[in-house]
Parts: C-alpha cells; structure tokens; sequence
C-alpha cells in the first residue's frame, strides 16, 4: 500500500513551493521471518536536481501486520492534522 498526501491547493502552486508526504505498508523479505515496513517520506523541490527528492525519510518494521497497518493510520491521522487532506487514493 502506498498514498501520497499534499495540502488543498498544491496543484496551483509553484513547483518551488510544493511539497507532499509518501506513507507506505511493505511486506520485507529481507528478514526471517518476514516482516511489514512503514515508510514516511517528505518530498520538497530541488532546484539543482530538477525533481522532487526526499529531505526525510522515516523508517519502522514491524513483526505484526495489523501493528504495521495501525502505525499507517497513525501515521496518516497526524498528517492529516498537519493540513496534508488531499490522498491520491481518495477517488
């Protein structure tokens, strides 16, 4: 699962002044036993790289699917608070 949150608006700001969030619920095949990744990305405008790059990534694992799914939820409620409401998976 993946979703990209911004803030109302962001599709009529300049490129400079865009910034979104990235969460996202893996399943990790890295470890034995597997284990479930949540990924909290910030994304702002480079200038110098002409794209967006990632100034914060956040990483948590977690042995429990449904302890991984409730840390995304968590983790979308407090950006959501923060004013990022509009989710590319909201149709």
């Amino acid at each position: 699962m993946q979703e990209v949150l911004t803030k109302p608006g962001y599709e009529n700001l300049f490129l400079t002044e865009r910034e979104f969030y990235e969460i996202s619920l893996d399943e990790s095949n890295h470890t034995e036993p597997p284990s479930f990744v949540v990924k909290q990305a910030h994304y702002i405008w480079s200038g110098i790289d002409q794209q967006f790059m990632f100034d914060e990534l956040q990483t948590e694992h977690f042995a429990i699917l449904e302890k991984a799914q409730e840390r995304y939820e968590a983790r979308r409620r407090v950006l959501m608070k923060q004013g990022y409401s509009h989710s590319d998976m909201e149709f």
